[in-house]
């Protein structure tokens, strides 16, 4: 996608001076991106998910640059010690939509000697908050979950971050579950890499050194399910004012990229996009290459989806529900859409197998050991 436009407007984001002007660039970039909405094919579809998600990550690192900008101009100087801002959820998995949330960490170095520990924490919780009120006026709303760097439960040092992992790891109950596979999905997006990079190998450390964190990341795993009835009918929405649409991300996207993800997380595979985990999956043997091809066009099929649900503005904020009325799906869409929820079905099915130490590959709608 060689679009003269919108090369024209990335190149602009990284001169935007505050966050008006990053909002105003942000509203440009979405109709934009609306008008070039993907017709058809996978291919086209995950192309335009990459450029999305790369204007996604440039305007998100422009409001850290302008944070920091901030906080000197307030007097309150440079990074006292590196870091990292992380994103989770689908801006770690480079899969956000047109309207997304802002699901996010930071991390930074622990302070050395002649620095006061407290006041670089202090410094951090400053910047963490600054960075998410920078993207709330650049249209991003916060996390409902509060899974955001103005918490101080999310903004911390290295050793912090670490004694939180332990503790998550050694006291598996659903809470710390879910932050343990939230935690899965993060990548850094501004800032030294190397250290997210020492906390993702924490992380696995810990994941190998308690094998029974699997079956409880299961029961997270599982607890959505596809939109599909006891004989194949699709499964709209009954009431509401959203009665009569199908909700694609809870009922489709959701389950199938979390059976990826903790088939990733069991198999020791730090990628974060759901592509490259099936692709990991598929080269160290865990899916067979029909399987993963199988996974491949589901994904591609729920994306194009999820790009068809309504994109709303609601106070100054972009939004999406994820939802798409049964009446914008052709007939053929219908009959895919059932036949990629049978491949999550499957999938899923795989994963419980796994978990239950009996793994086995899903092959064309079968079992093989």
């Amino acid at each position: 996608m060689n679009d003269p436009t919108l090369v024209r407007l990335m190149e602009e984001i990284g001169s935007t001076g505050n966050a008006d002007a990053l909002r105003d660039l942000r509203d440009r970039l979405h109709l934009r991106m609306e008008a070039l909405l993907p017709g058809g094919d996978g291919e086209s579809v995950e192309q335009f998910n990459a450029i999305l998600n790369g204007m996604h990550d440039a305007l998100i690192r422009r409001a850290v640059v302008l944070s920091e900008e901030a906080m000197a101009r307030a007097g309150k100087g440079a990074p006292p010690v590196p870091y990292a801002y992380l994103l989770f959820g689908s801006g770690g998995r480079s899969e956000q939509t047109l309207s997304s949330d802002q699901d996010s960490g930071l991390l930074y170095e622990d302070p050395g000697p002649g620095l006061d520990p407290e006041k670089v924490r202090a410094w951090f919780r400053e910047l963490g908050g600054l960075i998410v009120k920078t993207l709330e006026r650049a249209g991003y709303p916060p996390c409902d979950g509060n899974v955001i760097s103005a918490n101080e439960a999310w903004c911390d040092a290295f050793s912090g971050w670490t004694a939180k992992l332990d503790r998550w790891f050694d006291d598996p109950h659903w809470e710390h579950v879910r932050y343990l596979l939230i935690m899965s999905d993060g990548r850094a997006v501004s800032g030294d890499e190397r250290l997210a990079a020492r906390l993702k190998d924490h992380y696995f450390r810990n994941a190998k050194g308690h094998p029974g964190i699997a079956e409880r990341m299961l029961q997270n795993t599982m607890r959505y399910k596809p939109l599909v009835g006891l004989f194949g009918q699709l499964l709209p929405e009954r009431y509401g004012e959203d009665a009569g649409s199908v909700d694609i991300k809870y009922g489709a996207y959701i389950p199938f990229v979390s059976a990826v993800r903790l088939m990733a997380v069991t198999g020791g595979i730090r990628e974060t996009s759901t592509l490259s985990r099936i692709r990991r999956l598929r080269d160290t043997g865990r899916l067979f290459a029909s399987d993963a091809e199988a996974c491949e066009a589901a994904f591609g099929f729920f994306l194009k989806l999820r790009l068809l649900a309504a994109s709303r503005n609601k106070g100054g904020l972009y939004a999406n529900n994820g939802k798409v009325a049964v009446t914008l799906l052709t007939k053929p869409m219908r009959r895919d859409l059932r036949h990629h929820l049978g491949t999550v079905q499957r999938l899923r099915h795989s994963l419980q197998r796994q978990i239950a130490g009996k793994f086995r590959l899903i092959h064309d709608g079968g079992d093989q050991t």
